[in-house]
Parts: structure tokens; C-alpha cells; sequence
């Protein structure tokens, strides 16, 4: 009778013991999965705040990358391509000859070559910044006009008229006042946020 109720005390203290430790391990396991919690809403929190930042700082790069762009396309217009049709133009009236083509390239950037006769001898010649034939081979024929007293001084007739220089002139300028004017539009919305 001793052994049968001290086993059955022994049983009973074993099971209340392993209760309480389950009891532990369910506690740990809770506060492990509130603190990952914690943890993960802290996450949320960090993202949203730079979310934020990038807002914060959207409108200032906006306006920066506006202003440096309409600077540039302002430059390119103006110092580059409005100087090139003038110079296309200028031979209009100059001499007239037949060329080939004698190197081939970006001719808008100015990386063309043809060559010709003029006043007796052979001219390679480079054709200015501005002109078209850029998706011509080498060795195809076109004409040019050059100046009399300087035959290195040639353009393409076609061009002469300010060829595509007159296009992305103005393309150029019309690209860099819509720039200046999103840059307006984010200084406007950043003063605005400030006094918000």
C-alpha cells in the first residue's frame, strides 16, 4: 500500500513538475513571439521612415536634376547646335562640287570626312557638326558647298538650309523650358512644405 500511494505521489509530482516546465517553455515561447513582433513592427517602422526621407528628399533631387538638365540641353541649344545651322546657312551661296563620302560616322557630331576637287587638288575635308548622311557608306556621292578661298570649309548641300542642327536646336530648347519649368513647379511645392 506504501510503495502503490508513494508511486502514485512520485507520478503525480512528476506530472505537476513537467506541467510547470510546459507551462515555462508556452511563457518563453509567447515573449519570443511578442518580441519577434516587436521586432517586425519595428521593421515596418524603419521602412516607413526612409519611405519618408526618400519623400522628403524626392522634390529636392527633382528640382536639382531638373535645373542641371535644362542647363545642359540650354547650353547644347544655344553654344552648339543654333552656331551650327548658322554655319550651315553661311555656305549657301559657296562653292559647288561633287564629293564622296570618305569617312563615315556620327556626321551630326561632326565625325564625317568627304573628299573632292576644288581649285585643282584634292580636298579631304571634315563636314561640320550638324550635318545629315550619317547612315551613308564610305564612297557614296553627294554635293557639297565650299567656301573659295578655304575649301576645307564644306557641307553637304542638303544641309545648307541648317540641315537637322535647326531641328535639334530647337528641340533641345524646347526640352530644356520644360525642364526649368518642372524645376519651378518642385521649388514651388518644396516652399510650400516647408511652411506646412
Amino acid at each position: 500500500m506504501n510503495g502503490t500511494v508513494d508511486e502514485g505521489g512520485s507520478g503525480a509530482r512528476t506530472g505537476s513538475d513537467m506541467g510547470a516546465v510546459g507551462g515555462r517553455r508556452n511563457r518563453n515561447t509567447g515573449n519570443a513571439g511578442n518580441g519577434s513582433g516587436n521586432a517586425g513592427t519595428g521593421g515596418w517602422g524603419g521602412g516607413a521612415g526612409a519611405h519618408e526621407t526618400g519623400q522628403h528628399l524626392g522634390p529636392r533631387a527633382s528640382l536639382l536634376m531638373s535645373l542641371a538638365l535644362a542647363l545642359l540641353l540650354g547650353a547644347l541649344s544655344m553654344l552648339v547646335m543654333f552656331p551650327a545651322a548658322r554655319h550651315l546657312r553661311s555656305l549657301q551661296d559657296g562653292e559647288r562640287a561633287r564629293a564622296t563620302l570618305h569617312t563615315a560616322g556620327a556626321c551630326m557630331a561632326g565625325q564625317c570626312k568627304v573628299t573632292f576637287e576644288a581649285n585643282g587638288r584634292t580636298v579631304v575635308a571634315d563636314l561640320p557638326v550638324g550635318s545629315g548622311g550619317g547612315k551613308s557608306s564610305v564612297g557614296a556621292a553627294m554635293d557639297v558647298r565650299y567656301r573659295a578661298d578655304d575649301p576645307r570649309v564644306v557641307a553637304r548641300e542638303e544641309d545648307t538650309g541648317g540641315g537637322g542642327a535647326v531641328l535639334f536646336a530647337w528641340l533641345m530648347a524646347g526640352a530644356a523650358v520644360l525642364f526649368l519649368t518642372l524645376s519651378g513647379a518642385a521649388a514651388i511645392f518644396l516652399v510650400r512644405q516647408r511652411r506646412t
